[in-house]
């Protein structure tokens, strides 16, 4: 039952039900006012999901972001404490050893369709897979893997419309906002997309003149990287020469035509926000330029120019134009972001992988952890997916620690299945 099933279940005892319709079959005139309200229905169903997603968030935020058990574990025993050891200052990741939050397996009556679906999935038998899904839901009661499953496959094989009637019944079902639709990056193409080292550069503490080194770092990344991960998560606080710096960074690599992945870039803005005031000037405009240059990253056209008007009326000069973001991802934060360059896979991982397991073989030699961003895969065929099992074991065995990260619930699902957890962490997507 969701958080606020006791004010629906007050609410249901109110309001009478509604008549049913008298016949299924709709007359053609009838058929602009059938779109008419289901394009109300789903207005209402995002503004309701949004103000439960922004209280739940303070309340629950990060409790997706654990690692996966083992597939249908039990309920993980609470750590014992760690003695320090001979590794504890060398240079990885955080594996969020200090986050042990509880996690729950998926449901058994949802089990069956999972692994008969991932199954599917991995030997890209696509629409199988979703009808599948589509007849487990019923089923799979209040466990939503089914539900995150198919919202995967739909963002997957770019059936927006069909993502989009799934959430109106996702936030009636379980009172919280469903998976956001994220669209393709322009002339995107999966079989083309770059995979391999990331170089990431995190920032922590608070953005003042002090990154210009980081931002220098990324400066000379960029002349021989095609995609660089910029890490928001550890800021603290913000200051004007800073978000002048990252304003003017961030302008030159898009210029140049840099991918970049930007993680915690809304609560980054966030933080900005809080530090503004509508009529208040400060010595400079970076601040809310910074705000601009964020929300128009993440895609946000209506906060963007809500937020210009606002800037518009403290400086009494026309704000930018809003322009879509090209060859920019963003993610949410991350409670212990890792600090190490990520290996990006590519969006499919198939056939023998010999090109790509050489291609892990040396990113391993450099790094203490193994780090997969896992953001751009969309399918591990299910042979390729024992390789890759294979050749971790025999990495995790030089006492490597590896992680898969933002993985679509259907990849996750198999690696689970194929006791990836034995070798590695596990986090999906959060939704």
């Amino acid at each position: 039952m969701g958080l606020f099933s006791r004010f629906t279940k007050n609410r249901n005892r109110e309001t009478p039900p509604e008549a049913p319709p008298a016949s299924t079959l709709r007359a053609p005139d009838d058929e602009a006012t059938r779109l008419a309200q289901q394009q109300r229905q789903r207005e209402i169903a995002r503004q309701t999901a949004l103000k439960i997603d922004a209280i739940e968030a303070a309340m629950v935020s990060d409790i997706f972001n654990s690692p996966e058990p083992a597939w249908n574990a039990g309920p993980r025993r609470p750590p014992k404490p760690a003695p320090v050891g001979p590794h504890d200052d060398a240079q990885t990741t955080l594996l969020l050893a200090d986050e042990e939050l509880p996690t729950i397996a998926a449901a058994a009556q949802s089990a069956p369709v999972v692994e008969e679906t991932v199954m599917l999935y991995a030997n890209n038998q696509l629409e199988l897979a979703e009808q599948l899904l589509l007849a487990g839901l019923h089923e799979a009661g209040s466990d939503r893997t089914v539900w995150w499953m198919l919202f995967d496959l739909f963002q997957v094989t770019g059936q927006q419309e069909r993502f989009d009637d799934l959430s109106i019944d996702y936030a009636s079902k379980f009172e919280t906002s469903p998976p956001a639709w994220v669209d393709p990056p322009p002339g995107a193409d999966a079989a083309q997309a770059y995979s391999g080292v990331t170089p990431t550069q995190a920032f922590t503490g608070v953005l003042d003149a002090a990154i210009a080194p980081a931002l220098e770092r990324l400066r000379q990344l960029a002349d021989d990287n095609p995609v660089l991960r910029l890490e928001f998560s550890g800021v603290t606080g913000i200051d004007p020469a800073g978000c002048a710096l990252l304003l003017q960074s961030l302008r030159a690599l898009q210029a140049r035509q840099c991918e970049l992945i930007v993680v915690a870039a809304a609560e980054l803005a966030i933080q900005i926000r809080a530090t503004l005031r509508v009529g208040q000037r400060d010595a400079t405009e970076a601040p809310w330029l910074l705000l601009l240059e964020l929300l128009q990253l993440l895609n946000r056209e209506k906060e963007f120019e809500e937020t210009g008007m606002d800037y518009c009326v403290t400086f009494e000069v026309s704000p930018p134009s809003f322009v879509a973001p090209k060859k920019v991802a963003t993610a949410a934060r991350q409670h212990a972001s890792p600090a190490t360059d990520r290996f990006m896979l590519p969006a499919v991982v198939e056939g023998d992988c010999g090109a790509l397991f050489e291609a892990i073989d040396a990113y391993a030699a450099q790094y203490s952890a193994i780090v997969f961003d896992c953001s751009r895969l969309q399918r591990i065929e299910y042979r390729a997916a024992g390789l890759l099992h294979k050749r971790l074991t025999e990495l995790a065995g030089d006492d490597k620690k590896i992680e898969f990260r933002d993985l679509n619930h259907l990849a996750a699902a198999l690696l689970r299945l194929l006791a990836f957890s034995d070798v590695a962490r596990i986090f999906p997507q959060k939704y």
